[in-house]
């Protein structure tokens, strides 16, 4: 983005954020905004999605799901937590998280009340690995290098799961599959996923699996591969909230200066995963074929 938009979008997201601060009553309309910015509403909404992934609206309605996650998990109860994130009613919360959840309020609430999760551990160039899954699929893949720490991050995530239990034999496959992609090979088989996502973060990580294993791909590119050019930025934040890295191969996603950009285990590692991916394709099988970055 230019200065100027950056600081446009900065200065509408910082309006957004400080109206739910104040508790103001409803959600900010895109005309109040518009009068903020010095903008029509028209043209703020095409600046503001097309640098953001988003809509002013859509964008405001994620902070106010956020706020309501973090009442649930500190315990305040479906109702206040509704309260507080300013829903007007339980009926609309219930509409709107389920699908940001993966699971109803109330459930989410409890940690994750019932939720059985089984998960393994392997080693591999970069340190230990861990791949987490329930019956419906693949829900976590973490990189790191203490065992205990790497549990304890999966247990926070469910605290009150009805199991969490290592079963290394069970999770084989997962397992074996993310290995190979870790050392550089291209994937031999689709692995199932269990994870939540929004509408625009499952357009930015189907992009991240069409591009070719030895390859990596700018923000912008994939923002123009998904047919919102400008909003590299927003593209960053999906690769950032990515729950199961190398499934989803965020690590081929660069900045547009083609710097190698964040990463949640490490830039020494990020860097890793696309050595070893740039030298498998020194040998490719005949026939082999590749997929590209589209829209």
């Amino acid at each position: 983005m230019t200065e100027i938009q950056t600081d446009l979008i900065g200065r509408t997201t910082a309006y957004i954020k400080a109206r739910q601060e104040d508790e103001a009553d409803g959600p900010v309309t895109l005309e109040e905004l518009a009068s903020h910015c010095g903008l029509s509403p028209w043209h703020l909404q095409r600046k503001f999605k097309s640098a953001m992934g988003v809509s002013p609206r859509e964008y405001e309605e994620s902070l106010r799901l956020e706020r309501f996650k973090k009442g649930l998990r500190s315990g305040a109860g479906v109702a206040a937590a509704t309260f507080e994130a300013g829903f007007g009613s339980s009926s609309r919360v219930y509409e709107r998280a389920g699908a940001a959840l993966g699971m109803t309020p109330a459930s989410y609430a409890e940690g994750g009340k019932g939720a059985e999760i089984r998960y393994a551990i392997g080693e591999c160039h970069l340190g230990l690995v861990l791949v987490a899954a329930t019956e419906r699929g693949l829900c976590r893949v973490e990189l790191g290098d203490d065992l205990l720490a790497l549990e304890s991050e999966l247990r926070e995530e469910f605290p009150k799961a009805k199991s969490i239990l290592r079963d290394d034999a069970g999770l084989g496959r997962y397992l074996t599959e993310i290995l190979r992609r870790i050392a550089g090979q291209a994937p031999r088989r689709d692995l199932p996923l269990d994870i939540r996502m929004t509408a625009f973060q499952r357009r930015v990580w189907s992009a991240l699996t069409r591009i070719p294993t030895g390859e990596t791909a700018s923000y912008g590119a994939i923002a123009r591969a998904i047919g919102q050019p400008g909003a590299a930025q927003a593209v960053g934040q999906a690769c950032g909230a990515n729950p199961v890295a190398i499934a989803i191969p965020c690590h081929r996603a660069l900045r547009n200066d083609g710097a190698i950009g964040g990463y949640a285990w490490g830039s020494e590692r990020k860097q890793a995963l696309i050595t070893a991916e740039a030298a498998s394709l020194t040998v490719k099988p005949q026939g082999s074929s590749k997929k590209t970055v589209s829209g």
